[in-house]
Formats: structure tokens, sequence, C-alpha cells
């Protein structure tokens, strides 16, 4: 189901509440529920008999008369980030293309208000919007082959963090030490859709606790 081709915060918002509602009604054929930056997508039990495209109308019209309000689905999740230079892999870059010094970037950085537009890529990574637009930047012109797990990146009008070591474009500003992606945990991915997301800024002793901890 497809309600915006491009980016719309507001339409995004209901996406995340619709999502949440066509996964509380427990359709035991609905297999997952994905929401996306302007639409949702059902997947269906292959064994499924009917019209898949029917019947996932009739539940969305069914849900959107009754969508869960917006703070009953929302979770905070609060990221520690270290921006010292051994993690921020291109902030002299970004320093040099914005004219804002590593402390005016690292500010504008974490004291926005982001919110995780939708999940993709690779399992456990998200898309999180609410970046200050003085730090609107195109991703790099060369992808490296391989991010450090926990790299803090920017892009466009977005942030993310890579759940584990990847290849990407994205601008790296910092690392936390948090484990966005682990298999072995009930809820495997730290971050979900709809989650509002608030950085938080340590030092290296700090990065090295929470490490051992993780």
């Amino acid at each position: 189901m497809e309600f915006s081709r491009t980016l719309d915060l507001k339409i995004n918002a209901i996406v995340q509440r619709l999502a949440v509602a066509v996964h509380a009604l427990g359709m035991p054929w609905i297999r997952d529920v994905v929401p996306a930056l302007g639409g949702l997508a059902l997947h269906f039990d292959p064994k499924f008999q009917g019209n898949c495209v029917q019947t996932a109308a009739e539940l969305v019209e069914l849900c959107m008369k009754d969508l869960p309000p917006a703070d009953q689905v929302l979770r905070t999740i609060q990221v520690p980030v270290c921006y010292e230079p051994e993690f921020a892999l291109d902030m002299d870059e970004i320093s040099s293309r914005t004219k804002l010094s590593s402390l005016e970037i690292q500010k504008l950085h974490e004291q926005a208000e982001y919110r995780v537009l939708m999940m993709g890529f690779a399992p456990g990574h998200a898309y999180i919007g609410g970046l200050d637009l003085k730090l609107a930047l195109p991703r790099r012109a060369t992808p490296r082959a391989l991010v450090p797990a926990g790299s803090v990146a920017i892009a466009n009008d977005q942030t993310a963090i890579y759940p584990y070591a990847i290849s990407g474009g994205w601008n790296v500003i910092g690392r936390t030490p948090l484990r966005l992606f682990d298999p072995q945990r009930q809820e495997p991915s730290l971050l979900a859709s709809g989650d509002r997301v608030r950085f938080r800024a340590i030092g290296r002793e700090e990065f090295a606790e929470l490490s051992r901890k993780s």
C-alpha cells in the first residue's frame, strides 16, 4: 500500500501507526507488517486462500478508522555517541564542506530531535529523519567497502547507525558502543520504525566502558 512517493513526515507517522494497528489484529495469515517511508507492505502466507490485494485494502480501511494514538506506539531510545576523531572518520571533510567546526557539527547532530522513518537496507539498519539542514550533505562519492559497526553517519537530511560492519557511503561523524542488532536477543533490532531517537555525546572512557557491557 503506497500513500506517498516522496517523504512526507505526517504521512510517515500515519503509516507507522497503521502498521501497529494491522499487526495488532493478529491475522494468522499475515507473516509480516513492514512500514516504509510512505507505504506499508503486508506479507501474506503463501497458503493464504483469497485475493491478497483486496484483503490488504480491506484491512487497511478497517484499521484507518481506529488508529492507535501516536503516544501509544512511540518509544524514545537514547543513543550514546563518541564524536572523537578516531570514530568520526569524515568529520574533517564535513567541517570543510559545511564551514562548521567539529564541535558545532557535534552539537547540531546531538541536539536535534529524530524519528526512525523506516527500517531497511540491512537487518537493524534504521533510516532516521530530523537531521539539521545545516548538516545535509550528499553521500560520499566513493563508498567504503567496510564501515565499522556502530558508526553514526549522515547523508542528505537523515542520519543512520550502521548495525554491524558493512559497506556504505554515508558520512561518518561518530560511533556508538551499543549493539544495534543481535540475532540472539528476543528483539534483535534495538530500533524500530517510529521510535524517537536522542543522541548523547560521550567521551572515550565511557565509550570503552559501555562497549564492555554491550
